[in-house]
């Protein structure tokens, strides 16, 4: 079963949250996996947005966390597809901290996850392919594949020498 291309901004999902006492820890800042579990509902919404069905999360890449959200701050999530594969989709996620009173907005982190599609019996499924339009969406598009690479390569599901898109990077 073939399905009809989508573009990147079909999929965006933006989530807010209140970063409540609850969130942190001890210092007065969020919690990252409070953070990390935000970002997979984000993530999760674009994917199932983009194909029409249920996921779940395949893997998540590395996420460093450059500025800390503070208590009563609000967390902005911005998740969209970046690309899809055959069942699975790679979602680019940013996140934004903001002081309400101070009022300025501060980038926190931003990471890639991986979720797959699935049929009514939880076996995967096909997954629309994406259109990128602007300029960003269009390198995160082409990194994509050089992304997936390192992953199958680290989650022991792709031999090194058969990485050609990672290989290219060094010759």
């Amino acid at each position: 079963m073939t399905s009809t291309p989508k573009r990147t901004q079909d999929s965006i999902i933006q989530m807010t949250e209140l970063v409540l006492p609850n969130d942190t820890n001890t210092f007065g800042n969020l919690m990252g996996g409070r953070l990390m579990y935000w970002m997979d509902i984000a993530a999760a919404l674009a994917s199932m947005k983009h194909c029409s069905a249920p996921v779940v999360t395949a893997s998540v890449d590395n996420i460093s966390f450059e500025n800390p959200i503070k208590l009563g701050n609000v967390v902005h999530i911005e998740a969209k597809v970046s690309r899809a594969f055959t069942t699975s989709m790679e979602v680019h996620l940013r996140v934004w901290g903001e002081d309400p009173v101070q009022q300025y907005r501060y980038k926190s982190n931003e990471a890639f996850m991986t979720f797959v599609a699935l049929d009514p019996n939880g076996k995967s499924r096909s997954v629309p392919a994406i259109i990128p339009d602007t300029e960003d969406e269009k390198n995160l598009y082409e990194g994509a594949l050089r992304r997936r690479q390192l992953r199958l390569i680290l989650g022991g599901k792709m031999k090194p020498e058969d990485a050609e898109e990672l290989k290219a990077l060094f010759a």
